[in-house]
């Protein structure tokens, strides 16, 4: 099935949001991607048809954006920002306690399909770094225990309390 016959009314809807098509792009991009978990070539091809766009267009966006995957990621999908800020308070440490507690590098997956992990740029979430976005969601002043926590909630239950995020400024709301 294809992207359009599958999404037709979404599409419809996204679409009639910009006066110029290209704008679509993204929009569209993310919801190829919402229920495989990346964008297939297929669809890059498809949503460059609806937008009149070629499809190199179409695959350079796709690439320069961390939050659209061109292959399959596991359930919880790590993203662990790698940006100065990050660094500085130690997203490095971060990276390498995911490492030792899942087996896996950035850019793999666990042998079970449940993690993914991947060092990505900013998330703009600098004052609460070192972070790290799980699916749609951020965790924040991560420390060891969080991490360890984190895991756990996600293995046994599928999310976690700890998401904390994006925080909207002024903190005091929390």
């Amino acid at each position: 099935m294809t992207l359009s016959e599958k999404y037709k009314d979404e599409i419809a809807e996204i679409l009639s949001r910009y006066p110029v098509k290209r704008s679509a792009l993204i929009p569209l991009l993310y919801l190829a991607q919402r229920e495989p978990g990346y964008v297939t070539e297929a669809a890059m091809t498809e949503i460059a048809g609806l937008l009149k766009l070629t499809p190199p267009q179409v695959y350079e966006t796709a690439t320069f954006y961390t939050m659209l995957n061109l292959k399959k990621v596991g359930k919880h999908h790590i993203q662990v920002c790698k940006s100065l800020m990050c660094a500085l308070v130690g997203s490095d440490t971060v990276i390498g306690w995911l490492r030792t507690k899942l087996g896996i590098a950035p850019g793999e997956t666990t042998a079970d399909g449940l993690f993914t992990l991947s060092a990505v740029e900013c998330l703009a979430a600098c004052g609460t770094a070192p972070m790290m976005q799980i699916n749609d969601d951020y965790y924040e002043r991560l420390t060891e225990e969080k991490v360890d926590k984190i895991l756990a909630d996600l293995r046994t239950a599928g999310t976690s309390p700890l998401k904390s995020g994006p925080y909207m400024w002024p903190e005091s709301a929390r």
